[in-house]
């Protein structure tokens, strides 16, 4: 069976974004040294040397971090919880189905989103 184009295109860009970031620069602890200069007009004057891949990375990470955060934000707004109507043997807490997957919930799909955000 041939694979969708739509999802190829779509795996190929995420791939892409990912290595992306796998080539740049950790930031974290830069930010440690940096925030105490931040100057009265709320900026730190730097100069820094960057890589290719730095550069690359930091031109289209606004842009991707936000298309992400819209992506999660969208998922986790599909895949909810509702009451799967069954009889239960706890009423105070009813079995609970995803309404956009149906899996009982949590649903793989929002552990998933859980798992990877709870990571950062």
């Amino acid at each position: 069976m041939e694979e969708d184009p739509r999802r190829a295109r779509l795996r190929e860009r995420l791939e892409a974004i990912r290595t992306r970031s796998e080539k740049s620069s950790p930031w974290q602890a830069a930010g440690r040294y940096l925030t105490p200069l931040v100057n009265r007009e709320g900026v730190v004057p730097i100069s820094a040397r960057l890589s290719r891949a730095d550069l690359v990375f930091l031109t289209g990470a606004r842009d991707e971090v936000i298309a992400f955060a819209d992506l999660a934000l969208r998922l986790v707004e599909l895949h909810q919880p509702r009451d799967a109507g069954g009889i239960s043997s706890d009423p105070g807490f009813p079995i609970q189905r995803c309404r956009a997957c149906m899996w009982r919930w949590p649903c793989p799909t929002f552990r998933v989103i859980d798992e990877s955000v709870g990571r950062c």
